[in-house]
């Protein structure tokens, strides 16, 4: 969405982060007993048989790799497992219908371990941090989720743990960084083997704390499986995903897998936003069965164990803000990014950080450095007019930044906007119709259609426009 209106040693940038340079060896043997998969013998394999790394595509195995072959929604992934062996995969993943592929496409002299299991996805987040050493128990790992303010919370988080002396990693949708130093990103939360493989690399290079966005889809696909959150984060929650999760009921439950009792990817520590009701809905499940206590956020008269006080706006738009934790007020934070839903996301940082070991002057003081790409970002080359790029494509989202720059300008606003192909068709007429209401002049293109008709999502969010 498009509105009108460093580098010291620490910041190297780093080299392949895709998997540490040294693994010690796992024997397909304790992979089996791990995940509970029935393990069968090919050609000279022995349950001794040493696994190094994990990957999910044929393409990019390295030697010693366990290659996990997934049932697909077009074709099952066994149908490679014979690239994947003669590219050096010692041991392969998979189901029944799997292991009956393989007997197909293997060749007579193959040698490899097979892992069979009735829900290889479901074993393979943790089979991974299994290779990979357990990664997030040897690092500080913190995850996020909610609708908006992942991507703003996580960088602000980030601020405050390097401002703390911390080596940090971040792991989301624009981006992934190692002290602040950029490797592009693909997913806002990378597979499994992808993640476990990022994380072990990462302390590797001495990164003790990472600050990771955590989707809804991660989170009910198991991407997050075997990853150890000491600090989960809950934003807040509005229409979007509809075309994954079939209701909003299903969207929240998925995102409640970061503090349900009984989840495997349940977080030591809860922080969660309650200025809406779903978040006020949350902390009731964080609070079930759990050691600590939710910490509670809001930017509302909602009481919480961290609140936003005072908020002066200035003229360039940036905000001073004043917040009260617990046994004390008057904590005094700068903010340059504009809009109130930021103060939300500050405001939760500040605890997110405070829950991580970080003192709460030193995270609030870390906010008046904060800027992040995409969001609310400025484009200046020259012209006459205020123009911003901001990442906004669903209703909630476009709603507040468009609120958000009405409240700081006295001119027209104009808003180029479009939504993506293969996703929630749902939200598409109400993010036309959050467009004609924040702006006087509204310009619909396309934004990735994907395999969809470009015309027809255009039709679709004129039609919220009337």
């Amino acid at each position: 969405m498009a509105a009108a209106r460093s580098g010291s040693s620490r910041r190297r940038r780093p080299t392949d982060l895709s998997r540490p340079t040294h693994l010690d060896p796992t024997e397909v043997g304790v992979l089996s007993q791990a995940t509970g998969a029935r393990l069968d013998l090919v050609g000279e394999a022995s349950a001794s048989t040493a696994v190094t790394g994990v990957s999910l595509r044929a393409q990019d195995v390295r030697p010693g790799d366990l290659f996990a072959a997934l049932p697909g929604a077009r074709t099952h992934g066994a149908r490679f497992a014979a690239d994947a062996v003669e590219r050096g995969a010692t041991a392969v993943l998979t189901d029944a219908a799997g292991r009956a592929e393989l007997a197909r496409v293997l060749p007579t002299d193959a040698t490899c371990a097979v892992l069979v299991h009735p829900e290889p996805r479901r074993v393979l987040g943790g089979g991974s941090a299994r290779i990979y050493g357990n990664p997030s128990q040897r690092l500080k790992l913190i995850g996020i989720t909610g609708t908006s303010g992942k991507t703003t919370t996580s960088y602000m988080v980030e601020a405050a743990l390097l401002a703390a002396g911390h080596s940090v990693g971040l792991i989301g949708t624009v981006q992934t960084r190692v002290n602040g130093v950029a490797v592009p990103s693909s997913l806002t939360t990378p597979e499994a083997p992808t993640l476990q493989g990022l994380l072990a690399a990462m302390v590797e290079r001495g990164v003790d704390a990472v600050v990771m966005e955590v989707s809804s889809h991660a989170l009910a696909l198991g991407r997050v499986d075997g990853a150890h959150f000491a600090v989960g984060a809950f934003t807040n929650l509005s229409q979007d995903h509809l075309d994954f999760h079939p209701t909003m009921r299903a969207y929240f439950e998925a995102k409640a897998l970061l503090f349900a009792a009984g989840s495997s990817t349940r977080a030591v520590r809860s922080v969660i936003c309650v200025d809406d009701e779903w978040g006020r809905r949350m902390a009731e499940i964080a609070s079930a069965g759990s050691s600590f206590a939710p910490v509670t956020v809001s930017t509302t008269d909602v009481a919480a164990t961290w609140r936003a006080e005072q908020v002066t706006v200035e003229p360039d738009g940036s905000q001073h803000v004043t917040l009260a934790g617990p046994g004390r007020s008057g904590v005094e934070m700068v903010l340059p990014l504009p809009g109130r839903f930021n103060v939300a996301n500050a405001t939760l940082a500040v605890a997110i950080a405070v829950a991580a070991g970080v003192s709460a002057t030193e995270a609030a003081t870390a906010m008046a450095q904060v800027s992040v790409p995409g969001r609310l970002e400025r484009v200046d080359r020259g012209q006459p007019f205020l123009a911003i790029v901001d990442y906004a494509h669903k209703p909630g989202a476009l709603d507040a930044v468009l609120s958000t720059l009405r409240a700081q300008s006295t001119g027209r606003i104009g808003v180029v906007v479009g939504a993506g192909g293969d996703r929630d068709h749902g939200k598409r007429p109400m993010m036309g119709a959050a467009a004609a209401r924040g702006a006087e002049l509204v310009i619909i293109t396309d934004d990735n259609p994907r395999t969809e008709d470009p015309a027809a999502i255009r039709a679709a969010m004129l039609a919220g426009i009337g």
